[in-house]
């Protein structure tokens, strides 16, 4: 049996939207398949040289993908008003990013993206996602932008709220907020691109109609959060949208690509090519 290896994140609402097909409950094709489990950085760097048949990125490293990947329709994580945020501490909470040593959970990311597009004038400091909690605890930073599901326990974790990317979105375009993508090589052909979009839409409808069972899975993936917050936080990521992005989510990556080369991040405007 052939294999395909699919990357994704071992965050919760990946392990959510793949739960049906890593169970066996949706079958892709005659493949196997192999799932790749790396932070959403280090897939992005995979997928710089095209390493994977399909895989998970920040839409952000799209523009840089474009030639080995096209973008399906299923799959994408796309919040409305809310998105990636940058928090300092109670005691630092009317921070101003400018002059600030902010860190980032990599420089490929949407959220970093989205913050050169929102703020200026900042130190990017890149660590994993999951260190900047405890490096702005510490202060070892003035700010930390969050993503995954600190975006709703930073409250909790004493931290307070300096910028929320996804509210600064919303507001300036009426739009949602593409972040992540999921993707299928181009060389794979028209036929073994349509099963794997056709898969993985069967897969996040199985999770649907079988929440709790998806979410007894996610659970191990979700670092100790509590299950009614995992269940909240996948609801924000897992949706409609995520079962097609439709017109508004081809028009927020336009937008977002757009807004990236008049700021001179990207140096041209990729096609955005759907399956």
């Amino acid at each position: 049996m052939p294999a395909i290896r699919i990357g994704h994140t071992p965050d919760a609402d990946d392990a959510f939207m793949y739960y049906a097909i890593a169970h066996g409950h949706v079958p892709v094709g005659d493949y196997e398949v192999v799932h790749v489990l790396e932070d959403i950085q280090t897939l992005n760097q995979r997928a710089l040289t095209g390493e994977l048949e399909g895989t998970a990125i920040s839409a952000g490293v799209y523009p840089q993908v474009a030639d080995k990947y096209r973008i399906m329709r299923v799959g994408s994580s796309i919040g409305r008003n809310y998105g990636p945020m940058v928090v300092a501490t109670k005691e630092r909470a009317g921070l101003q990013i400018e002059g600030s040593r902010i860190a980032i959970p990599g420089e490929f990311t949407t959220a970093y993206l989205l913050l050169r597009l929102y703020a200026q004038g900042f130190e990017a400091l890149p660590m994993a996602f999951d260190a900047i909690v405890g490096a702005v605890q510490r202060g070892d930073v003035d700010g930390g932008l969050l993503i995954h599901e600190g975006q709703v326990t930073y409250e909790s974790l004493g931290l307070a709220k300096v910028l929320d990317l996804g509210e600064a979105w919303g507001s300036d375009t009426g739009l949602p907020i593409p972040l992540g993508l999921d993707m299928v090589r181009r060389d794979l052909g028209e036929e073994v691109c349509n099963l794997m979009v056709e898969s993985l839409r069967d897969s996040i409808q199985y999770a649907f109609d079988h929440e709790d069972d998806a979410l007894d899975y996610a659970m191990q993936f979700s670092r100790g959060t509590e299950r009614e917050t995992v269940r909240r936080f996948i609801r924000m990521y897992v949706n409609d949208d995520t079962l097609d992005m439709g017109d508004e989510g081809e028009k927020a990556l336009q937008t977002l690509f757009g807004k990236a080369l008049d700021r001179g991040i990207i140096s041209s405007m990729p096609p955005i090519d759907l399956i």
